[in-house]
C-alpha cells in the first residue's frame, strides 16, 4: 500500500510541475484533467440505433417506400435501406456449380416452399455457414442468392455491430433479428462472423462474450419463428465459438474451395465479358497457368492485363484514344507473373515448369511416376469410378544429387499442380507445439492450393524413428505423430500428393513407410553409363561444343551423380569464357567449348569430390 500511495504522490507532483510550466509559458499545451462520477457514464447509446445505421442493408423485393411487414411509413426501419444500386445474379458466379446447388436446397426451399418440408416432417435450416479462403466468392454468392430468390434480406458485416457503449452491440443484434422476424421470408447475412462471435475461451473481453451469448439466444429463439435463415461467412471457422456450430444453429457448413481448372475457366469467361479481347487470347491456357488462383485473384489478373493493354496502346494521357483497343494474351501472361494467389502468399508455392524430357536418365522411375501419380492428379474421377487407389505418398531415396527434387517438380508440372517445397528442419521449432502447428498449417495450405504436391526434403530430420532420441523433450515423437495424422487424413483420390526424399531411409520411423502413407518407395540411384550420357547430352545440347566426345566423359565419370555431371558442363563453359576473353576476343558467335575446357573442369571437380 505504501508503494501505491507513493505512486499517487509522484503522479500529483508531475501534474503540478506541468501546470507550473504551462503558467510560466515554458510548456504550451491544451491539457485538462476532468473527472466524472461513475453513474454519469452512459450505459446505452444516446442516439437511437434505429436511426443511425447506414452500413447495414435491408432489402425487399418491393419498393422501398413500403415495409414488407405492413408498418406505417412514419415508423423508422431498424436498418436503413441500402443505397447501392449494384445488383448481382447467379450468372455472375462462376466455378461454384455444386455449391450453388447445395445452397439452393438449404435456403430456397425453407424460405419459398416451407410447406414441402412440413409435408415430409423436416425441420427448416436455421443457419448456414459459408467457409472458405478469402476471395473464393462467399459474399458474392450470398448477395447473388438473395437477389435470385427475391426474398427480404438484411446484410451486415460482423464489425459493424460492435458499439462503444455498454449494451449497444446486443441491442443492435436484437433489432436486426426482430426486423427479420417481422419481414419473413427473410435472410440475414452476417459477413466476417468470426469477428462477431469469436471463441469465448480465447477472448478476454466481456463485450465479445455477451455478444456471442446474445447471438446464441436469438438463434435458439427462431425455433418457433419460421421463414428466417441466418447465413454466415468466414475464412476462419476455427475462431468461431463452438456453440454456434452445433445442430440447431449453424448446423450446415458449405465449403468454398479454391477453383479447379474448369472453375477458373468459368470465372475468366464471366470476368472478360466486358473486356475487348484480342484474337490471340486463349482463356483455357490462362486457366491452366492460374493454378491456385481464386475468383478475386483472377479479377485482379484481368484488371492488371487491361491496364497493361492501356499503357501499351495509350502511352500518355495526352495521346489520342485509338478506335479499337484490345487486351492481348501477352498482357494476361504478364499479369499472371506479377500477381500471386492470395491464399498462398504466406507460404512459398511455385508452379514449376519441368518436363520429363528435361530429366536425363531415370527412365523406369519416370514411367512409374507417370502411370501411378500423374494420372491420379490429372484424372481423379477415373480413379473414383474404378475404385483404384492412387498412392498418397511417395518416398524417393538415394544418394544426394541424383534428381529427386527434379522428379518431384516434374510430377507437379505435368499434373498442372502447385508445388510446395519444404526442407525438413524448416518445420522444427524450439517452442512447444510450434512444430506440430507448422505441420498442420503446411497441409492446410496444400488443401487450399489443391491440386498440390508437397515435397518434403530431408524427411529423415522430420520423421526419425520414435524413441531413439531422448534429449528433445519428445518433440520429434510429437512431430512424427502429427505427420502420420495428416497423411492418414488425406482421402483416397485426393488431389494432394506428398513426395518425400531422403538419403538415409534406415533412420525413418517405420510407421511412415506402411501402406496408406509413403507406400510407393523408389530408389533414385547413381546413374549408369547410359543415364550419364543422357544427362550430359541434355545439359550440353545448346552449347557450342568443338571436338568434345560426351560419350568419353560419360565413361570416365562413373560414380558421379546428375548434379556433378551438370556442373561439369557449367565449369567447362566458364573456363571457355575465361580463355576466350584472356585472348582479347569478345565476339559471342566465335566462342567454342573444347576438350581442354572439359579436361580442366574434370580435374577441378575430381579434386573437390570426396574420396
Amino acid at each position: 500500500m505504501n508503494d501505491l500511495f507513493k505512486g499517487f504522490e509522484q503522479l500529483l507532483e508531475l501534474a503540478k510541475a506541468l501546470e507550473e510550466k504551462i503558467e510560466t509559458g515554458e510548456l504550451k499545451a491544451d491539457m485538462q484533467f476532468r473527472t466524472r462520477p461513475l453513474r454519469s457514464i452512459p450505459r446505452s447509446p444516446r442516439p437511437s440505433y434505429v436511426n443511425n445505421v447506414s452500413t447495414s442493408s435491408f432489402r425487399t423485393p418491393h419498393s422501398s417506400s413500403s415495409s414488407s411487414g405492413g408498418s406505417s411509413s412514419t415508423t423508422p426501419n431498424p436498418v436503413k435501406p441500402n443505397q447501392t444500386t449494384e445488383n448481382y445474379s447467379l450468372k455472375d458466379v462462376g466455378g461454384l456449380g455444386e455449391v450453388l446447388k447445395e445452397l439452393k436446397e438449404l435456403i430456397a426451399i425453407p424460405l419459398k416452399r416451407p410447406d414441402l418440408l412440413a409435408k415430409i416432417g423436416l425441420e427448416p435450416t436455421r443457419g448456414v455457414l459459408l467457409v472458405g479462403p478469402p476471395g473464393t466468392g462467399k459474399t458474392l454468392t450470398a448477395r447473388a442468392l438473395t437477389e435470385e430468390l427475391g426474398v427480404n434480406h438484411i446484410a451486415i458485416a460482423g464489425p459493424e455491430v460492435i458499439g462503444k457503449h455498454y449494451g449497444e452491440a446486443e441491442q443492435r443484434l436484437r433489432e436486426i433479428f426482430e426486423k427479420a422476424a417481422k419481414s419473413t421470408p427473410c435472410l440475414i447475412f452476417i459477413d466476417e462472423i468470426d469477428s462477431l462471435a469469436p471463441d469465448r475461451s480465447k477472448v478476454e473481453g466481456e463485450v465479445e462474450k455477451r455478444l456471442v451469448a446474445q447471438l446464441l439466444s436469438l438463434m435458439d429463439g427462431f425455433a418457433t419463428t419460421k421463414g428466417v435463415i441466418v447465413l454466415g461467412a468466414t475464412n476462419r471457422p476455427d475462431h468461431l465459438d463452438p456453440a454456434l456450430r452445433r445442430p440447431g444453429r449453424f448446423d450446415r457448413e458449405v465449403l468454398f474451395r479454391v477453383p479447379d481448372r474448369q472453375g477458373r475457366l468459368e470465372i475468366l469467361q464471366i470476368l472478360t465479358r466486358a473486356i475487348p479481347l484480342d484474337q490471340t487470347v486463349n482463356l483455357e491456357a490462362i486457366a491452366d497457368l492460374a493454378v491456385g488462383f481464386v475468383g478475386a485473384d483472377l479479377k485482379a489478373v484481368c484488371q492488371k492485363a487491361a491496364y497493361s493493354a492501356l499503357r501499351r496502346q495509350v502511352p500518355s494521357i495526352e495521346a489520342q484514344i485509338p478506335e479499337t483497343m484490345t487486351v492481348q494474351q501477352s498482357d494476361f501472361l504478364q499479369a499472371l507473373q506479377e500477381i500471386k494467389p492470395a491464399v498462398l502468399r504466406s507460404v512459398q508455392v511455385e508452379s514449376p515448369n519441368v518436363a520429363w524430357s528435361e530429366i536425363g536418365g531415370l527412365e523406369e522411375i519416370k514411367q512409374t511416376l507417370r502411370e501411378s501419380v500423374e494420372g491420379a492428379l490429372l484424372h481423379p474421377e477415373l480413379y473414383l469410378r474404378t475404385k483404384a487407389r492412387s498412392p498418397k505418398g511417395i518416398l524417393l531415396w538415394g544418394p544426394p544429387g541424383t534428381g529427386k527434387t527434379m522428379l518431384a517438380k516434374a510430377v507437379a508440372s505435368q499434373a498442372r499442380a502447385n508445388f510446395i517445397c519444404i526442407n525438413g528442419p524448416e518445420l522444427l521449432s524450439k517452442w512447444v507445439g510450434a512444430s506440430e502447428q507448422a505441420v498442420r498449417e503446411l497441409f492446410a495450405k496444400a488443401r487450399l492450393a489443391a491440386p498440390c504436391v508437397i515435397f518434403l526434403d530431408e524427411i529423415d530430420t522430420l520423421a526419425p524413428a520414435r524413441g531413439r532420441y531422448n534429449g528433445d523433450s519428445g518433440v520429434s515423437d510429437r512431430v512424427v505423430g502429427q505427420l502420420l495424422t495428416e497423411l492418414d487424413g488425406l482421402q483416397t483420390g485426393a488431389t494432394i500428393l506428398v513426395i518425400a526424399a531422403t538419403n538415409r531411409p534406415d533412420t525413418l520411423d517405420p510407421a511412415i513407410l506402411r501402406a496408406g502413407r509413403l507406400d510407393l518407395q523408389l530408389l533414385v540411384d547413381l546413374p549408369n553409363l547410359e543415364s550419364r550420357l543422357a544427362i550430359l547430352l541434355l545439359h550440353n545440347q545448346d552449347r557450342p561444343l568443338q571436338d568434345v566426345s560426351l560419350a568419353y566423359w560419360a565413361a570416365v565419370t562413373e560414380g558421379w551423380n546428375g548434379a556433378d555431371l551438370a556442373l561439369l558442363g557449367d565449369r567447362s563453359a566458364v573456363e571457355a569464357i575465361r580463355r576466350y576473353r584472356s585472348g582479347g576476343m569478345s565476339d559471342p558467335a566465335a566462342i567454342r567449348i573444347t576438350t581442354d575446357d572439359f579436361n580442366y573442369a574434370y580435374q577441378v571437380l575430381s579434386q573437390q569430390r570426396p574420396a
